[in-house]
């Protein structure tokens, strides 16, 4: 009589939900980088090598939270994405103040949902923006009431050091952090897993991986920027490591905890 183990219904399971993780974020994700061809790619080409499950890409290149919005790119992702599949979401590169002419990326200055900003266009019109917050905290519940599963990221770190340790993140760290936790939802610190793999590896080499500018990232670069998301995932509680197949089981570094 045929039977399978229950190791093996298991590992039958996503194929049969269809399960698919999905990816939102700016040029450090999306395919090829900024354009630069086969000098540049981003750790979002590389994810899929590292689970079982496979991996869409739908990251475009200088977006932020608030330019994601906007330009519907996730509301056409929210009605893509099914039941049980997973989403991660990465922004911050994009989303600083602009200056006095808006950008049509930067997002109001501050970590409050309902804090908002009024900024002024090239044509000297003017526009209420809102906070990263607010963006992916909208997002977020939108694809959580579809059955998806977000996970949000911290941005990667630019290449730009203090010393023998990359210099400190972006304010959209920590706020990337404050909408995880608002929310109940499982946060990658990315940055500060890519940080560790950095410092391991030294200046002297991680600087080969920016053959550019300081932001966008070599083939070899993007690889092990991918390794630290799959690292930080492991250390999660998230159940999207369950996912991670033996080669993701062994990259490098080990688990950073946070107060």
């Amino acid at each position: 009589m045929f039977s399978l183990t229950t190791a093996a219904v298991l590992s039958l399971i996503p194929s049969i939900l269809g399960q698919t993780v999905w990816l939102a974020g700016d040029s450090t994700m999306a395919a090829g980088g900024d354009g630069a061809g086969a000098y540049l790619n981003s750790w979002g080409q590389y994810l899929s090598q590292y689970l079982t499950l496979p991996v869409t890409n739908k990251a475009v290149a200088g977006t932020s939270a608030r330019s994601f919005t906007a330009l519907g790119l996730f509301a056409s992702l929210i009605d893509e994405v099914g039941s049980g599949d997973y989403v991660v979401i990465e922004f911050g590169h994009n989303d600083g103040s602009a200056g006095s002419v808006d950008n049509g990326d930067e997002d109001a200055v501050g970590d409050a949902y309902n804090l908002t900003a009024t900024v002024t266009e090239s044509d000297g019109s003017t526009e209420v923006i809102h906070t990263f917050n607010y963006y992916i905290t909208n997002a977020a519940l939108s694809l959580t009431a579809k059955g998806a599963i977000p996970i949000i990221s911290s941005q990667t770190p630019d290449n730009i050091w203090d010393g023998d340790v990359l210099a400190a993140p972006s304010r959209f760290v920590p706020y990337a952090q404050e909408v995880a936790g608002n929310n109940s939802l499982v946060y990658i610190d990315h940055y500060d897993y890519v940080a560790q793999a950095y410092e391991a590896i030294g200046e002297t080499t991680v600087d080969t991986f920016y053959p550019v500018d300081h932001l966008h990232t070599s083939p070899t670069g993007a690889n092990v920027v991918a390794e630290a998301f799959v690292r930080g995932l492991l250390c999660s509680e998230s159940t999207l490591k369950n996912f991670v197949n033996s080669a993701g089981e062994a990259v490098p570094s080990e688990c950073k905890y946070f107060e």
